[in-house]
């Protein structure tokens, strides 16, 4: 695959140097199913990766947690020594148990722990983007100033560079930014799922990129007969014209799709090189039962 010079645009994380091509990767199904274990092609995920990278993706999305250590130990086999160009974002605060459930790991020393996990594991030095993950499968608005301050101390120690957030609310937000810089917040949302509307606008604002985790669904891919029709108006696929919805969103939003195929990551990729026209966005707009701006 050819390098595309244009994924999106670029997008700078507000109080750095970081600046990333819009259209990036999430490393998640790289793992094995349920994202434990190992993948079945191992060798399949590192040519993924190493297309990816060589069409322009510059920012990868990924996890210890995914596997566990399995995403991260692809990548490091994939792609280290790494391109200074590339940004790896990773997040802690979970944990994976034995039947691969999903707990959280929150605690001063889970954290730290994990930050030494990730580091170890993608053999890195220090770690470009640490995300704060808060709810695992639902959104409470407690207190996470402590868990904040955790990370703050391992910028100090250089560990890692910059401090984001997952899976969290506005109130939760503003708390965070009380102590320190917040880069990025990645939660859920998608064509379908729009639930931080007014949130993405607010961050739109501030600068600080937002990051839809399952862009294309998730678990449940995006069905609906209104994207179906304007995919095939646009001679595209429903799942690329989902892709260049969000780009079009607005101006702070980041994609990390995920996939293990080469032909899915390819069909992703041109999501960036899509235009969608007024008329098409007015149709898809109604699908999540609201109408957001477009930036």
């Amino acid at each position: 695959m050819t390098n595309q010079t244009n994924l999106g645009g670029r997008f700078t994380f507000p109080g750095t140097s970081v600046s990333v091509n819009r259209m990036g990767y999430g490393a998640m199904q790289l793992a094995g199913p349920h994202v434990f274990g190992p993948p079945r092609d191992p060798d399949g995920a590192v040519a993924v990766l190493k297309e990816a990278l060589a069409a322009g993706v510059d920012h990868i999305d990924t996890s210890d947690f995914y596997g566990p250590h399995v995403t991260n130990q692809i990548i490091k086999r994939a792609l280290h020594p790494y391109p200074k160009r590339l940004v790896i974002v990773t997040k802690v605060g979970a944990r994976r148990g034995n039947d691969a459930s999903w707990l959280p790991a929150q605690s001063p020393n889970e954290l730290r722990s994990a930050v030494e996990d990730n580091l170890r594991n993608l053999g890195a030095d220090s770690l470009d983007i640490v995300n704060l993950r808060v709810g695992l499968m639902t959104l409470a608005d407690e207190s996470i100033e402590a868990r904040v301050r955790v990370l703050v101390d391992l910028r100090k120690q250089g560990l890692i560079r910059h401090i984001g957030l997952s899976n969290v609310t506005a109130k939760q937000f503003a708390e965070a930014r009380q102590v320190t810089e917040i880069v990025c917040v990645q939660n859920q949302y998608n064509l379908a799922h729009r639930l931080d509307d007014a949130f993405i606008d607010q961050l739109a604002k501030e600068d600080v990129a937002y990051v839809p985790f399952f862009p294309l669904g998730g678990f449940t891919p995006l069905q609906s007969s209104t994207l179906s029709e304007v995919a095939k108006s646009l001679e595209a696929t429903p799942m690329q014209v989902a892709l260049a919805w969000l780009l079009h969103r607005a101006t702070n939003i980041l994609l990390i799709p995920g996939t293990s195929s080469l032909a899915h990551l390819r069909e992703n990729l041109r999501a960036a090189e899509l235009k969608l026209p007024r008329a098409a966005l007015e149709k898809l707009n109604t699908i999540g039962g609201t109408n957001p701006s477009s930036g």
